[in-house]
């Protein structure tokens, strides 16, 4: 049985939504499966019902929360029959959520957030998971709209199917109805979420999702602090219904699904979040930039030594330094020089002078003529920046295993998105070694023996790889012991076992 085409990410979060209790918001055109998907991932809870319907500007609250009771009006109470309704669901679909009435806005929103509803005098519980929502267009500039968008902490973009394979299969190849093969129960539900409210996380975690607050009000993406304390939950479940002991850092690629306001901050939100995710923040574009600024600085410093003695031809005055003539230029623009060169001496004027210095910087190979303490500085600069480099590469290297087996333990994370976290970790890998090349002619500038740096973390001899494999193995016994002090949750094996049974059942591509 083939299901759904081309929806991995919005399956995990519709599942995930379900899971931690917040809702869901499908925006995009008709015909992309909103509703099958909703209904089907409500097929899977054990008892669950739901509820379906189109909004529109002329629906009335008897439509979505139930009819008038006749009998409570003879007895001069206003209650409804909520049975069958929204009060009464777990999961619910509501097509074109924005085009609800002000009447029906009201009572929404209380559902949304507090998961109740005033039914009369009443106020009664609602048993709802999670509510997805569909809509074709963004919610207009009104105060009750955007509270009722912001409801919604997942959010999906979504289009028609792409590949033409998949479009075949969708049109000519015959399907099987919908027949759950796992189920959850509420119960288990309920108690997910209070274990993985105990779930600890990263301390690297805590910094790449600090970090990204501040990369995201630079780019001017406000996040309100409500829905950060939101997400972090979010994170806990899934890092608790995946079977890790910890929110590692690949959970927090499903961030990008969290964070956007507008389409256009997509993109953006995306990219931020995998380069924190994948690098810890490291900006191998920063890295970059500081070595191309500390090779130019070289070849300005090392072209201001000039290769010849020269000579103001109309006042006499001599100099070693470029910078030299370009003062006296200044305060002489019509005075000519004489290069003082073995076997002849020929006047120019500045711009010719110029010109024939470069040439000879260049046919002369003249790198190393820097003074001293100068020449110092450069080297120092170059070996501090050789260093942080191998450091990083150093680091990349070892992480990417890692970074892999914490991506396949991640449930949550669509084929799409671990493809393309280690394609760019690997990219990160390559302009690490473009840095080295650069950093290599700045040493071959000032006439230095390139030699790469060694972080000092990497083993050198014999004895020292025993060492660091003894203190691997002691840190490993740390690791498993404090793993083993974590409370594993009694329902993380149910969840672990519908899980497969979804992916299995609906074949994703």
């Amino acid at each position: 049985m083939e299901y759904f085409k081309e929806r991995e990410a919005e399956i995990n979060g519709s599942l995930l939504a379900v899971l931690s209790g917040e809702n869901l918001l499908f925006l995009g055109p008709p015909g992309t499966a909103k509703t099958q998907l909703a209904k089907n991932i409500c097929q899977s809870i054990e008892g669950g019902s739901f509820f379906n319907y189109l909004l529109t500007s002329f629906s009335t609250p008897e439509e979505i929360f139930g009819p008038l009771s006749l009998k409570a009006l003879e007895e001069d109470e206003f209650r409804r029959k909520i049975d069958g309704c929204l009060p009464t669901a777990h999961v619910a679909l509501l097509d074109e959520i924005f085009k609800a009435s002000s009447a029906i806005l009201n009572s929404l929103l209380t559902i949304l957030n507090e998961h109740k509803y005033h039914n009369g005098r009443e106020l009664v519980d609602v048993p709802l998971l999670s509510v997805f929502g569909a809509s074709n267009e963004f919610p207009d500039e009104d105060e009750s709209l955007e509270a009722l968008y912001d409801r919604f902490l997942f959010r999906y973009r979504l289009a028609y199917i792409q590949d033409e394979e998949n479009f075949r299969d969708l049109l000519f190849r015959s399907s099987e109805e919908f027949v759950p093969t796992a189920s959850l129960r509420v119960s288990a539900i309920y108690g997910l979420r209070e274990n993985a409210t105990k779930l600890p996380v990263d301390p690297d975690v805590e910094i790449i999702i600090t970090e990204l607050r501040k990369s995201l009000q630079l780019q001017e993406i406000e996040i309100s602090d409500r829905r950060w304390k939101k997400v972090v939950q979010v994170l806990r479940v899934a890092a608790c219904s995946s079977g890790c002991p910890a929110v590692d850092r690949t959970m927090v690629l499903l961030l990008q699904h969290m964070l956007w306001n507008q389409p256009e901050e997509r993109e953006t939100i995306r990219k931020t979040v995998f380069e924190f995710a994948v690098s810890g923040g490291i900006n191998t574009e920063k890295l970059r930039q500081e070595a191309e600024d500390l090779q130019a600085a070289l070849s300005i410093a090392l072209k201001n030594e000039l290769p010849v003695k020269i000579v103001c031809d109309s006042c006499g005055a001599e100099f070693r330094l470029r910078q030299e003539i370009e003062t006296h230029h200044t305060s002489h623009p019509n005075h000519s020089y004489t290069l003082k060169t073995e076997g002849s001496s020929r006047i120019y004027p500045y711009d010719n002078l110029v010109r024939e210095v470069d040439l000879l910087h260049e046919t002369a190979g003249k790198t190393n003529t820097l003074p001293q303490m100068q020449r110092e500085i450069f080297e120092k600069e170059l070996k501090a920046l050789a260093e942080r480099v191998e450091r990083v590469k150093y680091r990349f290297e070892e992480e990417r295993e890692l970074l892999r087996n914490l991506m396949e333990a991640n449930i949550w994370l669509s084929t799409l998105d671990r493809n393309e976290a280690l394609l760019l970790h690997d990219t990160r890998s390559t302009e690490l070694s473009g840095l080295n090349d650069l950093i290599a002619k700045s040493r071959s500038m000032l006439g230095l023996q390139n030699r790469q740096a060694q972080p000092e973390t990497r083993p050198v001899n014999e004895a020292g790889r025993k060492e660091t494999e003894k203190k691997g193995i002691e840190k490993k016994e740390t690791d498993k012991r404090e793993v083993e002090k974590i409370p594993v949750p009694d329902s993380s094996s149910t969840v672990n076992n519908f899980m497969k049974g979804i992916g299995s059942r609906f074949k994703l591509r």
